[in-house]
Formats: structure tokens, sequence, C-alpha cells
């Protein structure tokens, strides 16, 4: 790609027209961790946190956060998102959670920008219950995994 799409030829940002484009099926991966001590990890997993299941606290912020990213990103579409899925892993051997999102339509506009924003938003929702145990969480690697569909074509990160 030789331009930014979001900037118009006066150089001023600008939300793209995508009323031309086809619909088709597109959909979007993303992923970000989230680091901790143990005694935290552990109190997650454990389900003994004083504020309740971490785990579907952030899952339920992640899909929410997928449906309102046009609100938070200024030149994101509304989009009508067909399926929001967001999976959280605790790796012991990392002392970190990892956080997958998974995004799906059928529409004019791509979804990574969605997936980005499950992921990392159920990775803020952790850090935010769990801060009153643990200040120095620290929230890293958040990028997309995969996109499929759009006139851009697929994209897939090389392991």
């Amino acid at each position: 790609m030789s331009q930014l799409t979001h900037i118009n030829s006066a150089g001023e940002a600008h939300m793209v027209d995508v009323a031309a484009k086809a619909e088709t099926i597109r959909e979007a991966r993303a992923e970000a961790f989230i680091t901790m001590n143990a005694k935290t990890l552990n109190m997650i997993i454990n389900g003994s946190h004083h504020k309740g299941d971490v785990f579907a606290t952030a899952r339920i912020a992640g899909i929410q956060a997928a449906k309102k990213t046009w609100d938070l990103i200024p030149l994101c579409h509304p989009l009508l998102l067909s399926k929001v899925e967001v999976l959280l892993e605790a790796q012991t051997s990392n002392n970190r959670i990892r956080i997958e999102s998974y995004c799906r339509l059928s529409g004019k506009t791509g979804v990574e920008m969605e997936a980005l924003t499950a992921a990392s938003i159920a990775a803020l929702t952790i850090y935010d219950m769990c801060k009153a145990v643990q200040k120095d969480m620290v929230i890293s690697a958040v990028r997309l995994l995969e996109k499929t569909g759009g006139k851009s074509g697929d994209f897939k990160v090389t392991p």
C-alpha cells in the first residue's frame, strides 16, 4: 500500500467512503498479553479475587469494546459484527495471560481495529480488576494475528 487511506489529497484526516466497496466476509484475530506476578495470576486462576471472576469480566469487556470501536477510534465505521469472541489463557510458566480476540462480519470494511480493541480492552480490564493487588503488571505485544477478506487481501503473522 503506497498511501494512507485515512489521509485525503490535502493531507487531512478523513473517514474513508466505503459505499462502492463490495460486501465480503471479513475476519480478524488479534492478541495481547498481560504479565503479572505468580500470586496475582494464581488469584485469578483460583477465582479468589475479591472483585469476582476476572476472566468473565475481561471477556465481556472485550466483546463490548469490539462493538463500540467506532465510538473510540475517530475514523472507524460503525459495524454490524456477526461474531466477537475473546479467549483468555493463563500461561503460568510466564506469569501472564494471553488474550486472543476474533471478530467477523459480512460488510464493506475490515474488522482489524475491532479485534485489536477487544484484545486491548480485555487486557486493560484485567489490569483494572487487579491493580489493588499489583500495580506493576505489564500489557504488551498487542498485535494483529490474521485478517481475511477485502480488497487488500489476507494477512497472517508468520510464526
